[in-house]
C-alpha cells in the first residue's frame, strides 16, 4: 500500500471529513459547479463582479447550512421561521454550521445604536447599575428602550390548596427612557401652518394632512363626530385655546365614534406617532409631507441622550452614562480600565475586551451612541465581527462578504490578521473578496468566471495563490497588475473653497478643492474624509453627491425602472405601435392580472411568505397576452426585460436609452438583466446602479464615495477610465477612495488624518500623487509608495 494511502487508512474516520464537497451547484448562473473546500483553512472566492461567487458561497453553501440547522428545531419553531428550500445542487457534504457576516446595514429603526447592536451598552448599563451614585436601580433603569411604569390592582393568590383569595398588589418598574422623546433622542418641531389652514373651517378642508380630505375616514375623526368639542363650520383662526388643543395636541383619549369606542388623538400627536416613530413611512407622499411639516432636532428634555433625568445624571467615577456613550470607543476602553472596584472585576474585563475589539477591526473611532443605521455597509459588517472575535466556538464556518470594503490599506492588513486568528482557532473561513492583499493571504483560492452573468458560473481555477498567478484567468493576470502614477496631471480651472470645517472630528480644516481635475480624498477609516466632503459640499449649487446610502426599491423594482431606462423604452414602444405607454409597464395597465406584473406568485403561508413560483397565466413574462403582440426592434416588452444590460445596449444604440445603458456597462453591470429584481442584487451592484443612475444629473461637481466598492481589479481599471472621461467632459470630480489604483491616477490628492477619530480631522497632505510618493509621510503615502514600487 502507498504510504499516503496507508496514512489515510490509519486515520480515525472522524478525521477524514476535512473538506466541504459541493457537486453540481446550479444556483443562479452557476453551471454545475464542483469544488472541494478545505476545512479549517481560509478560502478566498475571486472573480469578476457577477461571476457567481456569492451564488456559490451564500446562495449554496451558507444557505444549505442554515436550512439543515433549521430542520433540527421543533416543528413549532420551524413554523415561525421563513420557509427555505434546498439550493439547486446535486450534493453538499461536510458542511458545518455557518455564521454569515455580510454587508447588510444594521438598525431597522432609530432605536438601534452601535452600543445596543454589540451588547457593549448592555454591559455598560450593568456597570452603572452596580456602581452609580446615586443608585438608580437595575440595569433596565439605564435602558432608553424601557419606560418606567407603576400599577396596582386586585390579584388572586392560590395558597395551600385553599380557594384563591383576592389581594391588592402594586408594582413599579424603573426604566431609563426619556418620557418626552420616548428614547429616540430627537424631537420633531411641527409647523402648525403646514398641518392646517387657519383661514378655513374643517368643513372647508382646513386639515392639510394627506388622507384627511373632507369626507374621508381620517377627516371624520375631527370634522364629523368629535364628541361635540369642535364646530366644523368655524374657521380655525377663531378657535378657542381649548378647541385648538383638542384638535392639535390632545393626548390619546377614549371617545365614542360612530357608536364604537375608539382612541382619539390630536393631529400633531398623530403625526409624531405615525411619521416620527420607530419606523419610517413607506409612501412617497407621506415622506414628502413629513419633510415639509417638521424639522427634527435633539430632544429639549434629554438633550439627545435618550434617557430620563435619573439615568442621565447618575455617575460612576465622575462620569455619566451619556458621557461614556459619547466617547470615542478607544477612549472609553481606557476609562473602563480605570474602574478598580473588585465587585465588578469580571464585568470590567469583558467590557474592556469588547471595546478593544472595535480598535482591532479599525472601528475605534466610533462611539456607542452612534445610530446603527448611519454605518456604512463595511462598518456594519465589521461591527458584526465583534461578536465573533471573542467567541469560544470552533469548527464553524464563517462566511464574509468583502470584509475590507471601506478600509484603508493600513487597516486591511489588520483585518487579514483577524481573519487568520479566526481560522487558527479551528474554523473554516470563506471570503468573497477582490482585494489582492486578501487573495494573497488565502490558503486556498477558488476563481469563478471567466466572465459575468451568463458568461460566468464556472470554476476557472482552484488551488493556491502561486497557481493562481500562473493561471491564465482574469484574476491571475490582474493580481500583480498595478496602475501607474498619472504621467500628466491636469491644470485646475479654479477651486472650491472650504474654510473652518468642523463637522464631526474635523479641526477647523481649510482647503481648496481644485476644479476641472480628478481629486482623490484619502485617509484611514474614520479620519474625517466624508465629514470634510459631505459636510462642506452638500447643498451647494451644481454639486451632485453619490453617497453610500442604500437605494430604495421593492421586489418590483429592477435596473430598468430604477435607472429611468423603462420610461423612454415604453414611449418608443407606444410610438411604434400607436398605443398607450401605460401598456408597457408591469406596474400599470399592461400587467398580468394574476401576478400583478411580478411574473411570480408569492404564496401566503399563515404569517409567512413561501417560495415564489412562476405565474401560470403569463408564464413569468409579467404582461397581458394582448400587450405581447406589440414589438419594437423585433422584441416584445417581455423580451426587453429578459435582455442583459450589455445586450440591451446593442439593441437601443441611440438617444436617452443608449446613454443610460452606456453608463451601466461602463460600471461593470452589463451582465445584469433589465428585469432582475433589486432585491437579488449584491450591495456592490446596488451602489453601482445608483451611481450610474445619478451620473445622469446636471451637477457640474460630482462627488463619489468609494465607487470601487465591490469591483474586481479588471472592473476597477474600467471605472478609472470612466472617471477620466467625466473630467474630460467638463465635470469637477471629487472621489473619496481607499483604492490605490484610483489614487495613483488622480490629478490631486487631499489626505486627511493622520489617524481616526480625534487623532484625525486634519489636512496632512495636499498635492499630486507623484509628490505624495516623493515626499509624503502619511500612511496613505507609505502604501502608495509600496503600490508603485510593486508595479
Amino acid at each position: 500500500m502507498h504510504r499516503a494511502d496507508r496514512q489515510t487508512a490509519d486515520r480515525h474516520p472522524a478525521d477524514r471529513h476535512d473538506a466541504i464537497r459541493v457537486r453540481g451547484a446550479r444556483v443562479n448562473n452557476l453551471r454545475g459547479v464542483d469544488v472541494d473546500i478545505p476545512k479549517r483553512r481560509m478560502t478566498v472566492f475571486s472573480g469578476v463582479s457577477g461571476s457567481g461567487k456569492s451564488s456559490l458561497v451564500f446562495g449554496t453553501i451558507a444557505a444549505e447550512s442554515q436550512r439543515l440547522i433549521n430542520e433540527t428545531y421543533s416543528a413549532f419553531l420551524q413554523s415561525l421561521m421563513p420557509v427555505t428550500s434546498r439550493p439547486e445542487v446535486d450534493e453538499i457534504d461536510g458542511v458545518s454550521a455557518a455564521i454569515i457576516v455580510d454587508q447588510e446595514r444594521l438598525g431597522a429603526n432609530a432605536r438601534s445604536t452601535v452600543g445596543t447592536t454589540t451588547d457593549a451598552y448592555t454591559l455598560l448599563r450593568i456597570l452603572f447599575s452596580r456602581l452609580s451614585v446615586p443608585h438608580v436601580g437595575s440595569s433596565s433603569a439605564f435602558s432608553f428602550n424601557r419606560a418606567s411604569a407603576t400599577g396596582s390592582g386586585m390579584v388572586k393568590v392560590d395558597k395551600g390548596g385553599k380557594p384563591p383569595k383576592g389581594e391588592t398588589a402594586t408594582f413599579e418598574f424603573i426604566g431609563g427612557m426619556c418620557p418626552v422623546c420616548e428614547g429616540l433622542g430627537t424631537r420633531a418641531a411641527i409647523d402648525e401652518d403646514a398641518v392646517v389652514d387657519r383661514s378655513r373651517s374643517l368643513a372647508e378642508g382646513a386639515i392639510l394632512v394627506p388622507g384627511h380630505g373632507v369626507g374621508t375616514w381620517g377627516w371624520k375623526m375631527y370634522g364629523d363626530e368629535n364628541d361635540g368639542r369642535l364646530v366644523v363650520d368655524k374657521k380655525l383662526a377663531d378657535y378657542s385655546e381649548r378647541e385648538w388643543h383638542w384638535l392639535m395636541y390632545q393626548e390619546p383619549t377614549k371617545v365614542k365614534f360612530s357608536g364604537i369606542n375608539i382612541t382619539y388623538e390630536g393631529l400633531v400627536v398623530r403625526i409624531r406617532r405615525t411619521l416620527f416613530g420607530d419606523k419610517e413611512p413607506k409612501q412617497k407622499h407621506m415622506i414628502e409631507f413629513r419633510d415639509r411639516v417638521a424639522t427634527t432636532g435633539p430632544c429639549e428634555e434629554c438633550g439627545g441622550t435618550r434617557l430620563n433625568e435619573a439615568a442621565r445624571t447618575a455617575q460612576v467615577a465622575g462620569t455619566t452614562i451619556p458621557e461614556c456613550t459619547a466617547m470615542q470607543v478607544s477612549d472609553l476602553a481606557t476609562w473602563v480600565r480605570g474602574i478598580t472596584d473588585p465587585s465588578v472585576g469580571p464585568l470590567v474585563t469583558n467590557l474592556a475586551a469588547m471595546l478593544d475589539a472595535f480598535s482591532e477591526i479599525g472601528l475605534g473611532y466610533l462611539s456607542l451612541d452612534r445610530e446603527a443605521g448611519s454605518l456604512s455597509g463595511g462598518e456594519a459588517q465589521r461591527v458584526k465581527m465583534i461578536r465573533q472575535l471573542g467567541s469560544a466556538l470552533t469548527d464553524v464556518t464563517y462566511v464574509f462578504d468583502e470584509p475590507t470594503v471601506g478600509l484603508h490599506p493600513h487597516d486591511i492588513r489588520r483585518m487579514i490578521a483577524l481573519l487568520g486568528s479566526l481560522r487558527d482557532k479551528g474554523n473554516t473561513i470563506l471570503v468573497v473578496e477582490h482585494k489582492p492583499e486578501v487573495i494573497e493571504s488565502a490558503d486556498h483560492v477558488i476563481d469563478i468566471g471567466p466572465g459575468a452573468g451568463e458568461d460566468g458560473g464556472t470554476v476557472t481555477f482552484e488551488g493556491d495563490v502561486a497557481g493562481l498567478r500562473a493561471s491564465d484567468t482574469v484574476t491571475g493576470r490582474y493580481l500583480d497588475h498595478r496602475m501607474p502614477l498619472a504621467q500628466e496631471v491636469r491644470t485646475p480651472t479654479g477651486v472650491l473653497e472650504i474654510r473652518g470645517a468642523r463637522t464631526n472630528n474635523l479641526q477647523d480644516v481649510d482647503v481648496d478643492i481644485p476644479t476641472g481635475v480628478l481629486v482623490a480624498v484619502t485617509g484611514v477609516a474614520g479620519s474625517g474624509k466624508s465629514s470634510l466632503v459631505h459636510g462642506s459640499l452638500r447643498g451647494r449649487d451644481d454639486v451632485l453627491i453619490v453617497d453610500q446610502s442604500a437605494i430604495r426599491g421593492s421586489r418590483r423594482s429592477n435596473p430598468a425602472t430604477y435607472s429611468g431606462l423603462l420610461e423612454p423604452i415604453r414611449t418608443a414602444f407606444a410610438k411604434e405601435n400607436g398605443v398607450k405607454a401605460a401598456l408597457f409597464s408591469p406596474n400599470s395597465e399592461g400587467a398580468c392580472p394574476v401576478c400583478n406584473g411580478q411574473g411570480v406568485i408569492h404564496p401566503e403561508q399563515g404569517m409567512l411568505v413561501g417560495n415564489p413560483s412562476p405565474c401560470e397565466e403569463c408564464e413569468g413574462r409579467r404582461f397581458r397576452e394582448e400587450v405581447l403582440v406589440h414589438t419594437l426592434h423585433g422584441l416584445t416588452i417581455a423580451d426587453v426585460f429578459d435582455l442583459s444590460i450589455a445586450g440591451a445596449a446593442e439593441v437601443f444604440s441611440t438617444g436617452k436609452p443608449a446613454a443610460i445603458l452606456s453608463r451601466l456597462v461602463d460600471l461593470g453591470l452589463g451582465y445584469l438583466r433589465l428585469g432582475q429584481p433589486l432585491t437579488t442584487l449584491s450591495g456592490g451592484e446596488r451602489q453601482r446602479l445608483k451611481l450610474a443612475s445619478q451620473l445622469g444629473g446636471q451637477g457640474t461637481t460630482i462627488v463619489l464615495d468609494e465607487p470601487t466598492a465591490g469591483l474586481h481589479l479588471a472592473d476597477t481599471e474600467r471605472l478609472v477610465q470612466m472617471l477620466h472621461t467625466l473630467v474630460d467632459q467638463g465635470h469637477n470630480l471629487v472621489v473619496i477612495e481607499h483604492n490605490l489604483a484610483v489614487v495613483a491616477q488622480a490629478d490631486r490628492v487631499i489626505d486627511i488624518g493622520p489617524g481616526a477619530g480625534h487623532d484625525g480631522g486634519r489636512l496632512v497632505f495636499e498635492g499630486t500623487p507623484a509628490e505624495m510618493v516623493a515626499t509624503g509621510t502619511t500612511l496613505t503615502a507609505e502604501h502608495l509608495r509600496e503600490w508603485v514600487s510593486a508595479g
